[in-house]
């Protein structure tokens, strides 16, 4: 199998841009098994723009990763991003740490969801940074984004990374979040979903189809050396990479991992990723012991080098009940070569096609996951075919250059639009 070692930024995991080919910049686009995807010709830097970007900031989970390349590529772009952190966390400590490869972070911590006190300071900052445009990608950077583009007169684009009305279990919090964000979006220039599932739920909420834009997450393609493979009827290490909530289907995974050893076959769990909650992690703990399979589930905390944690899985799992986007861990492992089972849940069955890139079971079913798990453990779908399948797929549709460009197009025209206004 080919496989490709990239050099890597010490600090961050991902390929440093030195590293990284040229971007791709859209051209008349073509269609690629029901996706639209951009032409292929040389780079054409555009004038420079600055975008300042308001995120939340605790955590270093899917949406940052977004952040964190768009950060990295944009530059190609003539884009020029820096962060606001709003609760500042893990992603603020990860820009830092990257030394600027990505942008500059600034922390801007609110007290809870309803201060407003740090409106004020984000308005100050944006004038003396002289940026061009604000970019919010939750509902609480939203409502901070509408204020400080009412007082600057700026235009700003709104990133759903997930259905927000769906985005947890808790569903006060969602109908909080959902009013908050149909309320910000009154002022908004532009919105970019990261799926076709997610456009077409905006457009059936009252959104008009000009104002959206599909912008598919992309990643890296980063495929490093495996220091061995699975094998039928040996042990199989299936991992989960995920911030630990009760939407990814942990639950599921364990109950797939008791029935799989109840039926004789060796497979073990892997889970790579902090728990949102002690109280979440408390019930999981509890879980694994009534199942009575501690010895076989193993938990390793938050990982910055996914890349490389991939390769050391046989299969990558992601059992979401709910609200998904465009999962960026899937894209990750297709470009690992790293076959996937996941759900068919939101905009995952865009990416991954059953039986060809990797395998999609029922939401919430624990057999029909065990199955498709036991279909690669014994051999009747093949790894080989689906691991390569993916890296192709990854290769030819979800490059981090592919997003950067497609949301650096988004930019210029936002822009274009206010000037002319």
């Amino acid at each position: 199998m080919p496989t490709t070692n990239p050099s890597t930024s010490l600090s961050s995991g991902f390929p440093t841009a030195a590293t990284l080919p040229l971007p791709w910049v859209a051209t008349p686009s073509t269609l690629h098994d029901g996706l639209v995807v951009p032409s292929v010709e040389s780079s054409k830097p555009v004038v420079t723009q600055r975008v300042f970007h308001l995120v939340n900031g605790e955590h270093f989970a899917g949406a940052e990763r977004v952040q964190s390349h768009l950060g990295r590529c944009l530059p190609r772009y003539g884009v020029q991003i820096d962060f606001a952190c709003l609760k500042p966390g893990r992603f603020a400590d990860a820009v830092d740490a990257a030394g600027g490869e990505w942008g500059k972070v600034t922390r801007f911590a609110m007290r809870n969801r309803f201060d407003l006190s740090v409106v004020s300071s984000i308005t100050r900052a944006v004038r003396q940074g002289h940026y061009d445009l604000l970019h919010a990608h939750t509902p609480r950077t939203a409502m901070i984004a509408a204020l400080v583009a009412q007082r600057t007169k700026l235009p700003w684009v709104y990133h759903v990374h997930n259905p927000t009305a769906r985005d947890s279990s808790k569903r006060f919090t969602n109908w909080h979040n959902a009013n908050i964000e149909k309320w910000s979006l009154r002022s908004c220039s532009h919105l970019i979903t990261v799926s076709n599932s997610l456009r077409r739920e905006l457009i059936a909420n009252g959104a008009s189809e000009d104002r959206v834009t599909v912008v598919r997450n992309g990643v890296p393609g980063i495929r490093f050396d495996r220091a061995s493979y699975p094998s039928v009827g040996g042990q199989w290490t299936f991992g989960m990479v995920a911030l630990m909530r009760p939407r990814k289907g942990l639950e599921v995974a364990l109950d797939a991992i008791a029935m799989l050893r109840q039926r004789g076959l060796d497979a073990k769990l892997r889970c790579i990723g902090p728990y949102e909650t002690d109280e979440y992690r408390r019930k999981i703990e509890s879980k694994i012991d009534a199942l009575s399979i501690r010895p076989f589930v193993e938990q390793m905390g938050f990982k910055s080098d996914v890349p490389q944690t991939l390769a050391q899985l046989d299969a990558m799992l992601l059992p979401s009940l709910f609200g998904e986007g465009l999962p960026m861990v899937v894209l990750e492992a297709m470009a690992s070569a790293l076959p996937v089972i996941a759900t068919k849940v939101e905009g995952t069955p865009e990416a991954i096609r059953d039986g060809l890139d990797g395998l999609l079971a029922e939401p919430g079913s624990a057999e029909s996951l065990a199955s498709k798990m036991q279909s690669l453990m014994e051999g009747s779908v093949n790894w080989d075919d689906l691991a390569e399948s993916a890296h192709r797929r990854h290769a030819d549709l979800f490059s981090d250059y592919a997003m950067s460009e497609g949301v650096a197009s988004v930019y210029r025209n936002v822009l274009k639009t206010a000037v002319i206004r």
